[in-house]
């Protein structure tokens, strides 16, 4: 449990990412999985939570689109149906407005050629928003500065 609790006091941590951890110090099977319940049960390790505050933070400070914050939750162990349960209230219109906020940090002056356009494109679909909606976003920052 010490292991555990100082864990969780450095960072939050997802319940597959705590269980790595302590297999990595060689703590027994029985006893990481009685921690992970005490853990759990007091509200220490709550997935649902990690999911929520993880997707905040990557869409406000490193503007990540959803499918980027999918992979990184799904390579740290959060299963698909807490991923989706937690990301669903996210509306497209704001997925949109977050993808021209990026464009106009790091391209402000609209793209003028194919290029320039692609080149945009491929920036916020790296970030990890869909194709459709990158081309959109591109589109409309486009249409903004005319």
């Amino acid at each position: 449990m010490e292991l555990a609790y100082k864990a969780l006091g450095r960072r939050e941590h997802t319940v597959a990412e705590l269980r790595t951890r302590l297999e990595r110090k060689r703590v027994e099977p029985d006893a990481i999985e009685a921690a992970v319940d005490k853990l759990t049960e007091a509200g220490f390790l709550d997935d649902a939570r990690y999911v929520r505050r993880f997707a905040e933070d990557k869409r406000t400070l490193e503007r990540w689109g959803t499918d980027r914050i999918v992979r990184d939750l799904r390579r740290r162990g959060v299963e698909p149906g807490v991923i989706e349960e937690a990301l669903s209230g996210r509306e497209r219109s704001a997925e949109l407005d977050s993808a021209l906020v990026l464009l106009e940090e790091r391209v402000p002056v609209p793209p003028d050629s194919d290029r320039a356009r692609e080149k945009a494109w491929r920036l916020l679909v790296r970030r990890g928003y869909e194709p459709e909606l990158a081309y959109e976003a591109v589109r409309a920052h486009a249409r903004r500065a005319a």
